[in-house]
C-alpha cells in the first residue's frame, strides 16, 4: 500500500514540478534578455540589478572582469553596442541555481574602433531574493567563418 501511495503522489506531483521548472527556465531567460538590453543601452542601473555584487566574467581574452568593471564601462558608454543579443540558449535549473549556455552577438564601437563578433557563453545565475541574477560568466570568441 505504501508503494502504491508513493506512485500516486509521484504521478500527481510530476506535472506540477515540470511546470515549476519551465516557469523557472522562462524567468532565467527573461533575466538573461534583460541583461542583454541593459548592456546594449549602457544601463548601469539595469546591470547592477541583474549582476551579483561578487560577479566575475572570464572574457574572450582570458582576463577576469568584475561587476565594477562592467558598471564603469556602462557609465562611460564604452563600448557602445548596436547589438548585444543572445541566441540558441539552453537553460538548466537546479534549485536556486541556473546555467545558461548559448551564443552572444556583440556589435558596436569600443575605443573608437568598430567590432562585430560572436561568442559562446556560459552564464551561472543565482536566485537572490526572488530575482535571477548572474553570478559568473565565461565567453569564448567564435572565429569568423572562412568562405
Amino acid at each position: 500500500m505504501k508503494t502504491f501511495s508513493a506512485i500516486i503522489i509521484l504521478l500527481l506531483t510530476t506535472p506540477f514540478l515540470l511546470a515549476q521548472n519551465r516557469d523557472a527556465e522562462q524567468a532565467v531567460l527573461q533575466a538573461e534578455h534583460d541583461l542583454c538590453q541593459a548592456y546594449q543601452k549602457s544601463d548601469a542601473a539595469g546591470i547592477a540589478r541583474g549582476v551579483m555584487e561578487d560577479y566575475t566574467l572570464i572574457n574572450s581574452r582570458g582576463q577576469m572582469s568584475t561587476r565594477a568593471d562592467d558598471l564603469a564601462e556602462a557609465k562611460k558608454r564604452d563600448p557602445q553596442y548596436e547589438i548585444f543579443a543572445n541566441r540558441d540558449m539552453k537553460v538548466r535549473v537546479h534549485g536556486d541555481t541556473a546555467i545558461v549556455t548559448g551564443i552572444t552577438r556583440a556589435k558596436g564601437v569600443s575605443g573608437g574602433k568598430a567590432f562585430d563578433a560572436e561568442f559562446l557563453f556560459t552564464d551561472t545565475f543565482i536566485k537572490d531574493n526572488g530575482l535571477w541574477r548572474i553570478a559568473a560568466g565565461h565567453v569564448t570568441k567564435i572565429p569568423p567563418a572562412k568562405n
